[in-house]
């Protein structure tokens, strides 16, 4: 009879506590937070979807077209101290002062061949100045190259051989380059010979950076060391999207912020060269300052947007037409300047000799005037 009750007693206790259970979920299931729901792809990914394994073959298809550019520069050493010293050849003359000495000085960078008829893209600053170009091609033939034209405003320059049946890049489309973009950089740096890194698109449409006048660089993190510039950013196709340039260090070396000048600006530079010796752009002489805030304050000037004139060549077009420091350009022809930069690149594609009508604010009163574009002055040296 005890061990019945027992058994009883268990059984009702833990029927209880089912109850109890139920009870409780039905009571508080209203509360409770909605079950989470995961976002599962759409479709599912396959080994062949994801990224390929091995860029072998893009470089395979491009490294042929890319060279080794070696310069070389004839500088003039003078005899050194005391001989040279103007009180010293005052009492004794030329006599004991030594002759200039010849000196070479050599560099190194890299280039890329664009077309059949033997034409390399490079850098301005690899090959400025030189006295003597090679071109070492990636199965080790030396050419001797000439300088065609170079254009130092946005670090371009492009070169000819005498061969023309050279094997030229298959050239991309860098406007539809996206961050985060695979591409790999080309070039022979310190000299080590053929080297390919690999990296991604950090970034496009890099500008004030104080590299170029004309910057809108692709930000990479392909290590891009000396002897890099001038060589080739490509996509993972092998198809060329950029010229590489420059990198921002510290110490020399990479330090996963390089630059290339997207190959759609490098093609219309290299286009206008070969067709007209030179790059031309348009030029108003002025110098513009961004409208800040504090500077809208100052001027009472409600709508940021504008460029402030800080600057004005005398004589130039835009002091022909009246414009002054201090003026606000607000729009320029059709396009409507949020900065400095923005003014620079808009009159600079307008042709020389073209009317352009510039509105803007003079004091506390608004203004138009149509200024002539004249040709941007080359003020750098160019090859």
């Amino acid at each position: 009879m005890q061990l019945k009750k027992i058994i009883v007693f268990i059984f009702l206790s833990v029927a209880s506590g089912l109850i109890a259970a139920y009870l409780a979920i039905s009571l508080f299931s209203d509360s409770a937070p909605d079950r989470v729901e995961l976002i599962e792809p759409s479709v599912q990914r396959s080994r062949a979807d994801s990224g390929p394994a091995s860029y072998a073959d893009a470089v395979a298809l491009a490294t042929p077209s890319v060279v080794n550019i070696y310069t070389t520069k004839v500088t003039i050493e003078q005899g050194g101290q005391p001989f040279t010293d103007p009180l010293f050849r005052r009492f004794f003359g030329d006599r004991f002062s030594a002759k200039p000495k010849k000196r070479l000085q050599a560099s190194l960078g890299s280039g890329v061949i664009i077309g059949n008829r033997g034409y390399i893209l490079t850098n301005h600053h690899v090959i400025a100045e030189a006295d003597e170009i090679r071109v070492v091609l990636a199965n080790g033939q030396t050419l001797n190259a000439e300088v065609v034209g170079t254009d130092p405003d946005t670090d371009l320059a492009v070169l000819k051989t005498d061969t023309d049946n050279l094997l030229a890049i298959t050239v991309g489309n860098s406007n539809s380059l996206r961050v985060g973009d695979v591409v790999l950089a080309i070039g022979n740096p310190f000299a080590v010979g053929q080297t390919v890194t690999m990296g991604i698109v950090s970034a496009t449409g890099r500008d004030r950076l104080g590299i170029n006048t004309f910057e809108n660089f692709i930000q990479t993190d392909a290590a891009i060391n000396p002897g890099n510039s001038g060589g080739a950013l490509i996509n993972a196709y092998g198809e060329l999207v950029g010229i590489n340039t420059a990198i921002f260090s510290k110490s020399g070396g990479s330090q996963g912020i390089g630059f290339a000048i997207p190959i759609t600006l490098a093609r219309g530079v290299m286009n206008q060269i070969l067709k007209q010796g030179r790059v031309v752009r348009g030029w108003l002489g002025i110098a513009g300052q961004d409208i800040t805030p504090e500077l809208a304050e100052s001027f009472n000037f409600r709508d940021h947007s504008g460029v402030l004139v800080s600057g004005i060549l005398e004589g130039g077009p835009a002091d022909q037409a009246g414009i002054e420091p201090g003026d606000i350009i607000t729009q320029i022809g059709n396009h409507i300047p949020s900065s400095a930069h923005d003014i620079l690149n808009i009159i600079s594609a307008i042709p020389p000799g073209s009317s352009v009508k510039i509105k803007g604010l003079k004091g506390t009163g608004a203004y138009q005037t149509k200024v002539t574009v004249s040709e941007r002055p080359r003020a750098r040296k160019e090859n």
